[in-house]
């Protein structure tokens, strides 16, 4: 059996940084993450908690604490889970931001446990405090403390210190807490930092100099579907994770229906009738009435429980009662038995809905009729909105050479529209180490929305950012118009990076163009289906690129796009039912997809 399995901590809120992902950090060539597993390179298992990062390879497991961002204890639980078969007697807890880490440093941890025999060893750093995110546990001893804990959420790790323990003084185990700590790390290691940094500019600048070849919608599409990160599957309530997808089948808990009901308003009959009507009644959810005799009848309400010995129900209009409260079935009337079976819909087992199938309403009322109410799923995209720009303003008189923030309070709607929530919207100014910032805040986000920087102009710095940050870029540009200035790409952390081009319609029609492909990507979702029709009047709008322009139904089906469409407003889109993709060098009557605007 291994001496120790590993549990590293590489999520958490870094809220004295600004909640930037501080595991994502470079220090000395290296991330902190980085550092962290090297440490623990010779443990036997190592799991890594926090968001999913792709770049990790498959030997690491990686989860997620539940809720997200619950802190280290619901973390370090959700680690020990990940454990559980064939454990170790032994597990190393640490977090991912010490940047001068070593396996030695580990070593000294385990030489303790062996002659102390303690239920938990912890560094001391240079300063003599114990750090309680660098130890190694008896596994029974975490489980033992973890079990005496009324909530995991929000709790400190001074919560779970059990009675035996002991604290060793270990070198480099300083942690990088603050921006000033950060700062002094990096000029400890600036030599290899400055080689790192000169690779990467090296990099962008041919990056910048032969750019790829733009993407087709479809080609887009069909990367960001097929290799964006998928997010983490975890199990929730369904009514409350809206845009989310399944993670795993659904199936039925009870039978649908319970037991069995009638299918109409009218009366409970037992055999060929006439019937004598009885004086109680069914009603859905009421008492069920006591069983039938041949020969008798019960009057009974859509959905009530029908009483034992019901060969039929006699619809209302079917029926007439004379006297005696003999009830007879009227002449003609065709003979129908109008129950609705027990299980005759689903039974218990049954499939309700299968793995990567959305999240919508008509889906969790499906399930809720059959007893389930939570769900494996992925999701739902959680995105932060980032406005740039020293010219915009949202709020306020305008000033000299400034412009309105005209689509920054809509796309929260926009987004919602395919699922996507909205968790925040900033502003970023045009600064030199911006963008940087952005992109290393982005522990609470699955997608970071940008709106301007994507082109080449002076103060257009967002794809130097995505190089420095060592993003993997998806898309470099589209072949569409507008909209050619289009990035995505994925951070270490796993955010989606959307960068949008500046202009209000671009950016609205890009986003509308591939938001459903992101969405997709990222919680592993079936895609929907492409609405298409004829586009009449597609000569007159047509280009050698493809384009997408607002349009509007035609009274005939299909659509009628726009000839004439302004980028830097979205008020061509004021009297149109939505937006049209229009192909390269086409002909009337082209089939065209058509892009609904949200409601």
């Amino acid at each position: 059996m291994r001496a120790a399995d590993a549990i590293v901590l590489a999520g958490g809120r870094a809220s004295r940084m600004g909640g930037i992902d501080k595991p994502g950090l470079v220090i000395g060539g290296r991330t902190l993450l980085d550092a962290a597993l090297s440490a623990v390179a010779g443990c036997g298992r190592t799991v890594v908690v926090g968001p999913h990062r792709p770049d990790l390879a498959a030997r690491f497991l990686q989860v997620r604490e539940v809720p997200p961002g619950s802190g280290p204890v619901a973390a370090v639980d959700a680690g020990l889970r990940a454990l559980d078969v064939d454990p170790a007697p032994l597990v190393v807890v640490l977090a991912a931001d010490m940047p001068f880490l070593t396996a030695a440093a580990i070593a000294t941890l385990l030489r303790q446990e062996a002659e102390t025999g303690a239920d938990a060893v912890f560094a001391a750093d240079d300063d003599g405090r114990p750090q309680y995110l660098i130890g190694l546990w008896r596994r029974a001893a975490l489980v033992a403390e973890l079990g005496k804990l009324d909530s995991l959420i929000n709790q400190p790790m001074k919560a779970l210190i059990p009675t035996e323990t002991v604290i060793v003084p270990v070198p480099g185990v300083a942690d990088v807490d603050t921006d000033d700590e950060l700062q002094r790390a990096r000029t400890e290691a600036a030599a290899v930092t400055a080689a790192t940094e000169t690779s990467a500019g090296a990099e962008a600048r041919v990056s910048d100099v032969v750019p790829p070849t733009p993407l087709t919608v479809d080609e887009a599409r069909q990367v960001l579907r097929a290799d964006l990160s998928r997010l983490t599957a975890y199990r929730t309530q369904l009514r409350a994770v809206g845009g989310a997808a399944l993670a795993a089948p659904l199936t039925a808990e009870g039978p649908l229906p319970r037991f069995d009901v009638s299918a109409m308003d009218g009366y409970a009959i037992c055999g060929d009738g006439p019937w004598q009507l009885r004086r109680d009644i069914g009603f859905a959810g009421g008492q069920r009435p006591v069983g039938l005799l041949s020969g008798e009848a019960v009057r009974i309400a859509t959905g009530a429980h029908v009483p034992d010995g019901t060969t039929g129900v006699l619809r209302d209009e079917f029926a007439e009662l004379g006297p005696g409260h003999i009830l007879h079935r009227l002449p003609d009337t065709a003979a129908r038995e109008d129950i609705r079976r027990r299980g005759e819909d689903r039974g218990p087992g049954d499939l309700v809905a299968a793995t990567r199938t959305r999240v919508t309403p008509a889906l969790v009322s499906a399930a809720a009729s059959v007893e389930v109410t939570e769900a494996f799923v992925r999701g739902p995209v959680r995105a932060r909105i980032v406005m740039t720009g020293d010219e915009i303003r949202s709020d306020g008189p305008l000033r000299i050479g400034q412009t309105r923030d005209s689509i920054g309070p809509v796309l929260p709607d926009i987004l919602s529209h395919y699922g996507i929530r909205t968790s925040d919207r900033v502003h970023l100014r045009d600064t030199a180490s911006g963008f940087d910032e952005v992109l290393t805040a982005t522990d609470d986000i699955d997608l970071l929305v940008i709106v301007g920087a994507t082109g080449g102009g002076a103060a257009d710095q967002l794809r130097g950012a995505i190089a420095r940050a060592h993003a993997r870029v998806l898309v470099h540009r589209l072949r569409l118009r507008p909209g050619g200035s289009t990035l995505v790409a994925e951070l270490r952390s796993g955010t989606t990076v959307l960068g949008l081009p500046g202009n209000p319609f671009a950016a609205v029609a890009t986003l509308m163009t591939l938001a459903a492909a992101i969405v997709d990507g990222r919680t592993d979702a079936e895609p929907g289906r492409t609405l298409t029709g004829p586009l009449h009047n597609a000569a007159a709008i047509t280009s050698t690129v493809p384009r997408v322009v607002p349009a509007r139904f035609a009274a005939s089906g299909g659509w009628l796009g726009e000839p004439q469409t302004s980028t830097a407003h979205l008020g061509d889109l004021v009297d149109s039912d939505g937006l049209v993709l229009v192909p390269a060098g086409a002909a009337d009557g082209v089939v065209a997809e058509f892009l609904p605007l949200p409601a």
